[in-house]
């Protein structure tokens, strides 16, 4: 495990982004309901990338399912089974939709693909110098 900063710097950017959706965006659906989920799973993968050095398309797959289980607990309105309240219960989530798995996989292809491309071109980098 070691710190990789523009990872880190990247979660810590786009929660940051999350929280003022979160908080200040609450009247614009559209950002609070799907760019929000959009953004969550770039979120998470900028995260694991920040101390882990996972593969890009095992990692992007590994976040929309985790996306994917978190949706399907609110299928089974888990946070109600369980009694959540406060932050565990806005974490989870309450009520599931389909169009947040099409944003979960929407941002994990839009993270999967900037990680591989930035690869790309410092790997092309590298062989020039």
């Amino acid at each position: 495990m070691r710190l990789h900063l523009p990872w880190l710097l990247a979660a810590i950017a786009l929660f940051a982004v999350e929280a003022i959706i979160a908080t200040q965006l609450n009247h614009l659906h559209f950002i609070r309901a799907y760019f929000g989920d959009f953004l969550v799973v770039m979120l998470v993968y900028c995260a694991v990338k920040a101390f882990w050095n996972v593969e890009a398309k095992r990692l992007a797959l590994g976040v929309f399912i985790f996306a994917c289980a978190v949706e399907l607990a609110q299928l089974f309105r888990l946070a109600d089974v369980l009694q959540l309240t406060g932050w565990a219960r806005v974490v989870l989530g309450t009520s599931f939709s389909a169009y947040d798995i099409l944003m979960y996989a929407a941002g994990c292809l839009c993270i999967w693909w900037l990680d591989t491309r930035c690869a790309i071109i410092k790997a092309k980098r590298v062989i020039l110098e």
